[in-house]
């Protein structure tokens, strides 16, 4: 399984450790940041799949970096918990007005903490989490790698799982090859997008009966539905 991916945007040396060490043992691949410069930089590399954002900042404040990620296309939707020692309700308000999907105040729970994370990335991106992911008749096990087709096991190469496991994550959702390649192989992955169509190829035959699912848009790309075309 493909370990979610966390940016630390934290500063303190004490707090960022603390952080690295809670995200790492809950099974998340960790990067830090201690200012909004070197956000900007890992984020303009590659997309995490969410970012926990300390408030107050050396060279800026999160609030303005959390502005800027919401004005991006690229980055509207990236999932933010703002992480702050400010306690007042005004400071909440106005930092879920920016766009924040979550917030918690210093000090916290490391629990709480690893719990807010999993249920944002379930909603925001439930392809990056460990639960089994099931869809009319296939069912996407990530913790034993393994898919199911009408209760028959299916192997499928690593591209194949990681295709259908976002396809299944986004049923009846229409996307573009770019934005398979970005959503399924990485934000900066260098793949020609006619790639996409041979992975979906290969994934329709090792669906066999359910083919079906694994839907052509004519002149925008492909969704998943278990409906007819």
């Amino acid at each position: 399984m493909t370990q979610p991916q966390v940016l630390l945007v934290e500063d303190e040396p004490a707090i960022a450790e603390l952080l690295r060490f809670t995200m790492q043992g809950a099974g998340f691949a960790t990067t830090l940041a201690i200012d909004v410069q070197q956000a900007r930089s890992q984020i303009a590399e590659a997309l995490p799949h969410v970012v926990l954002l300390d408030w107050m900042l050396p060279d800026s404040s999160g609030l303005a970096l959390l502005s800027e990620l919401r004005r991006d296309p690229r980055t509207a939707a990236l999932p933010v918990i703002m992480l702050t020692a400010k306690g007042m309700e005004e400071d909440k308000v106005r930092g879920l007005n920016e766009g924040a999907d979550d917030y918690v105040t210093k000090p916290f729970s490391p629990k709480e903490l690893v719990a807010r994370v999993q249920a944002l990335l379930r909603r925001k991106a439930p392809e990056v989490g460990s639960q089994a992911l099931t869809y009319g008749a296939i069912m996407v096990d990530a913790e034993r790698l393994q898919v199911s087709v009408a209760e028959r096991p299916v192997a499928l190469d690593q591209a194949e799982f990681k295709l259908l496991r976002f396809l299944v994550a986004h049923p009846e959702r229409i996307f573009s090859r770019a934005q398979l390649l970005d959503k399924v192989w990485g934000d900066h992955t260098f793949i020609e997008e006619r790639t996409v169509d041979v992975h979906i190829m290969r994934l329709r035959k090792s669906l066999g009966e359910l083919s079906h699912y694994v839907q052509t848009v004519r002149g925008v790309g492909y969704k998943f539905s278990a409906s007819g075309e």
